[in-house]
């Protein structure tokens, strides 16, 4: 039997059903037999801390929440850095309470980023799809500016590595989706497709650009590993739609691995026992055959 990996989860927004889904995921057989787990968050939540960053009482501020969640994410990466885990699982946290709680970062992957001084990119990965993002948490205004011939060559990059070092595919079949409908149509709808993708697809020796409302089916049908998305929601969508629940977020390019449910911190039902722990679940047995993987 393989040993268990070493993992430190986070509790995320203790607002949240970070601390419910955690509580059920590691009573789950599967998880037990997989993971040593040490939980980094506030005390005074469903699941008790192996390593307390605070206190959090109900009712809370959402400045307050945002601190400890990002007080435990920096927690978790020192352990991971300093080897104590071999990765890290993150429960969902909320954007705005995390700025408010001084942490000026659109979400655990550009802050994982930059505590760690890493270029990243982030996966979607569930059995049926991969996708990566090119761009992450930017106004849809803002797109076609930061989806440049540098951001595909370096997302592709990090695709590459990724799936060859931690999912074990030797040669990565990468497709680029197409960022207007039907690729512009010959410029009737934008010329970013022909002007910027196609050389950047080719220059990053990734195939594409694909008009988007068939590449994430031919993805699924076995022809591409992963699909690297111009823009959040086209991706995000594309991986929700398809396997919401059971896909995993992979922060790809950290020196460790890391992964998070593809959900939310769901506030307007914490509290209630009705929260899914099956992407929580998913994402630390993902974490944990990327440790035994990497060996």
């Amino acid at each position: 039997m393989a040993a268990r990996a070493r993992l430190a989860i986070t509790l995320g927004d203790p607002r949240g059903i970070g601390p419910e889904i955690v509580a059920k995921a590691l009573s789950d057989l599967r998880v037990r037999d997989a993971v040593e787990a040490t939980i980094v968050g506030p005390s005074g939540t469903e699941v008790a801390a192996d390593l307390v960053v605070g206190s959090w009482a109900p009712g809370g501020s959402p400045a307050e929440a945002g601190k400890l969640a990002g007080l435990a994410i920096e927690r978790a990466v020192r352990l991971a850095r300093s080897g104590a885990v071999s990765g890290i699982v993150t429960a969902p946290l909320d954007k705005h309470a995390l700025h408010l709680g001084g942490y000026h970062f659109p979400g655990h992957t550009e802050l994982l980023a930059s505590l760690t001084g890493s270029r990243t990119a982030m996966m979607l990965a569930s059995d049926r799809l991969r996708v990566v993002l090119a761009t992450t948490h930017i106004a849809l205004r803002d797109v076609p500016a930061a989806v440049t011939d540098v951001a595909i060559a370096e997302a592709a990059a990090i695709t590459r590595t990724g799936l060859q070092q931690w999912f074990g595919i030797a040669e990565p079949r990468i497709a680029l989706c197409g960022m207007n409908p039907h690729l512009g149509d010959g410029g009737l709808f934008g010329s970013e497709d022909e002007a910027v993708l196609t050389p950047a697809a080719r220059n990053a020796g990734i195939s594409g650009p694909f008009a988007a409302d068939t590449v994430f089916v031919r993805a699924m049908a076995g022809e591409f590993d992963a699909v690297i998305a111009p823009y959040h929601d086209v991706g995000m969508t594309a991986i929700k739609v398809a396997s919401f629940g059971t896909a995993v977020n992979v922060t790809l390019g950290l020196p460790f691995p890391r992964t998070s449910p593809d959900h939310g911190t769901a506030i307007d039902i914490a509290g209630q026992d009705v929260a899914r722990a099956e992407s929580m679940i998913e994402a630390l047995l993902v974490c944990a055959k990327i440790v035994e993987r990497r060996g």
